[in-house]
């Protein structure tokens, strides 16, 4: 009996989980989709907001921040820097390094296009009732504490 418990527990949890992981998903890409640039990858993307939140990084500090190789983190960094959204300049400790930081130009695609998520959201938001605003707030700040462990 206790078994049986544990597996109708165990599948429970698995249920939760598939439906939890295709909101958060659907969400995700409907979200990505409100860009302020829309030839920008999500991973570009991602660098300028890392650069944006964190400041300048050495582009092997950045590409371990992003869980990508540094070759790969290259062709990014080029990529930006072409467009104008992001700079090289030599490290003041130690001239050997580089440092990658956001330029104005960057810093308007990120605010931008977190505005523009902000406001699909609010539009998405504002049909809901006062409970399900408050629901969301309350899972919001549940998965945030569980990333963040």
């Amino acid at each position: 009996m206790v078994d049986m418990a544990k597996q109708s527990a165990s599948t429970k949890l698995s249920s939760d989980a598939s439906e939890i992981r295709a909101a958060v998903f659907r969400l995700s890409r409907r979200l990505k989709q409100q860009r302020a640039v829309s030839d920008m990858t999500d991973g570009q993307f991602a660098v300028l907001v890392a650069l944006k939140v964190h400041g300048p990084h050495t582009l092997s500090a950045l590409a371990e921040r992003e869980g990508i190789t540094a070759p790969s983190m290259n062709r990014t960094v080029n990529c930006l820097e072409e467009l104008g959204h992001l700079s090289r300049t030599e490290n003041g400790d130690d001239r050997r390094k580089v440092d990658i930081q956001i330029t104005e130009s960057g810093r308007r695609v990120v605010e931008e296009t977190a505005r523009r998520r902000d406001e699909w959201l609010s539009k998405v938001l504002a049909d809901l009732s006062p409970e399900d605003r408050q629901t969301l707030r309350s899972a919001a700040a549940i998965i945030m504490r569980e990333v963040e462990r």
